[in-house]
């Protein structure tokens, strides 16, 4: 009992540790980006101002704004605080190991997807509309690419659950699969799309013509603004940690002693600190893109993630 009490407080201590440590990695990943161009740097806790200065302004709603437009900042920081609660981040073993299905993974994404561009529409406005059509015209391109690297991976670990198959990848060690190559290009082509970052679309963007997921919460503000910005920092770490579960384990904690958990925390951070640098670079020499390149973008996506399981079938079915 006392060992079930310890894993289950081992769970809530790193979804914890998930959903604090989001802002923190939005703002490594600002402050490299500004070195990187020049340009002055805030510190690295500047999105937690942010945050609490949101939190404690004052609300302002539109007169039409219905109840659903209320609710939706809540229901996407819930989808996103359930979807990092299934996602192993330091410990690969925990009591919540048991729901960390990829496809209940990617329904959460949905969820939270649907209910902001419903709220995009809520109010009637002509770039919530807009934002709303553009957002599901990418959802429609990347999920397929997102289930066909989820199956790729499966196929190799033989269950989509992601505790077991990051345990899987651990027990196997370094091995050079060309499936997994193609499939981690896929995902971190998907993760862009889907984080909402160049070249698909730009955060930073005041340029309504050009925006996608801004232009869904440009009527909301105070609170409500603050929980949308916090459950898009999660999303982005979600999708960090996948790419570093599926394709660089190595370093997580099997156990809870204290040593193997030290040693996870420095190895997430250490690989998640190397995955924003390698994405400031992605940005600063790549620009934001047409709209209409974008399903060009994400079929291509598509594409390696098909090549990455047929690869699997013809070269490492076998082993």
């Amino acid at each position: 009992m006392d060992s079930q009490l310890i894993a289950w407080a081992f769970a809530a201590l790193q979804t914890l540790l998930f959903i604090a440590a989001a802002p923190l990695l939005a703002g490594w990943l600002q402050r490299v980006k500004c070195h990187m161009q020049n340009r002055g740097a805030p510190t690295v806790w500047q999105p937690y101002r942010d945050l609490a200065k949101l939190l404690g302004k004052k609300m302002v709603l539109a007169h039409n704004a219905s109840w659903l437009f209320r609710a939706v900042p809540y229901i996407v920081f819930g989808a996103m605080l359930l979807a990092a609660a299934v996602v192993p981040l330091v410990v690969v073993q925990v009591p919540t190991a048991a729901i960390a299905d990829v496809i209940v993974l990617v329904g959460f994404f949905a969820l939270a997807r649907f209910f902001t561009a419903l709220a995009g529409l809520d109010i009637g406005t002509a770039f919530g509309g807009m934002g709303a059509s553009r957002e599901m015209m990418v959802s429609a391109l990347a999920e397929p690419a997102m289930l066909m690297v989820v199956f790729t991976f499966s196929m190799t670990a033989h269950t989509t659950n992601l505790s077991v198959a990051t345990d899987h990848i651990l027990q196997a060690g370094l091995m050079l699969r060309p499936s997994f190559l193609f499939a981690l290009l896929a995902l971190s082509m998907v993760a862009v799309a889907e984080a909402s970052r160049i070249p698909v679309d730009n955060p930073a963007t005041h340029l309504e013509l050009t925006m996608l997921h801004e232009a869904m919460i440009l009527e909301y503000g105070g609170r409500h603004l603050a929980l949308i910005e916090w459950a898009s920092q999660i999303k982005l770490m979600i999708y960090s940690v996948l790419i570093i579960d599926f394709a660089f384990p190595w370093g997580m904690a099997k156990d809870f002693t204290a040593t193997a958990l030290a040693i996870g925390v420095v190895a997430v951070a250490a690989k998640l600190m190397l995955l924003a640098v390698v994405l400031v670079v992605w940005e600063t020499v790549l620009a934001k893109m047409r709209l209409f390149r974008v399903p060009q973008f994400l079929g291509f996506a598509f594409m390696l993630s098909v090549l990455a399981m047929l690869t699997h079938v013809m070269l490492e079915a076998g082993t």
